[in-house]
């Protein structure tokens, strides 16, 4: 029998989007601090909702090139266990992160084509976890949370040092396929849960989950 699957489903606004997502058995619930993002919320409203998180559900902060200063705010009101780095942070930035907070970072690194495995591979050796996303077209807004996928053939055999999580227009419909051509472990979704924009739908998360989880 092949290990569990780790699901996380981000881009969480609501006290329902939450109890969805643990109720289907997602492992890391994720919040968005972006204002250009459909699903950004402040910080007052996701300490409302992180209290609401039970033990063993990782709560992840999901900013893009977030300045000091805006994390020290952040991380003051939100008792977030993960910070998702979504934006053009450097190695040493994440270094800094890490010093700075005391908390996981997960790296997000968009991929396009193999000649981005090596951008990929500069963060192997200073994130906690790498998220592999599809890389966004050029002149989007949104560093992620596009609906696109990437070549999954491109994650075939892929060994790393730490763990890694797939991302990027993944769907209940296609994530048995997803894990079976990259053998990941662990998996990421938003708008493949959504029926608008930053509309998380329980239905669809629930189906993404049962068939990430399914033997």
């Amino acid at each position: 029998m092949s290990p569990p699957i780790n699901v996380k489903i981000c881009g969480l606004r609501c006290a329902e989007d939450v109890a969805s997502a643990v109720a289907a058995g997602a492992r890391y619930v994720g919040f968005v601090f972006f204002e250009k993002s459909p699903r950004h919320l402040s910080p007052q409203k996701a300490a409302a909702l992180a209290v609401s998180v039970p033990a063993g559900v990782c709560k992840v902060a999901l900013v893009v090139n977030a300045t000091d200063a805006f994390l020290d705010d952040l991380l003051d009101l939100v008792p977030v266990d993960m910070l998702q780095l979504h934006g053009s942070e450097s190695p040493e930035r994440v270094l800094e992160i890490k010093a700075r907070y005391g908390i996981p970072v997960m790296k997000a690194v968009g991929i396009a084509d193999a000649s981005d495995l090596p951008k990929l591979e500069r963060y192997l050796s200073v994130a906690d976890q790498i998220l592999v996303d599809a890389k966004p077209p050029k002149g989007a807004e949104l560093p992620g949370g596009n609906g696109l996928a990437f070549d999954w053939r491109l994650m075939a055999g892929r060994k790393w040092p730490v763990p890694w999580m797939l991302a990027g227009g993944l769907t209940a419909d296609n994530i048995a396929q997803a894990v079976r051509m990259t053998g990941a472990q662990q998996v990421d979704v938003s708008s493949g849960v959504e029926n608008a924009p930053g509309r998380k739908d329980a239905r669809l998360i629930a189906d993404f989950c049962a068939a990430a989880l399914a033997d």
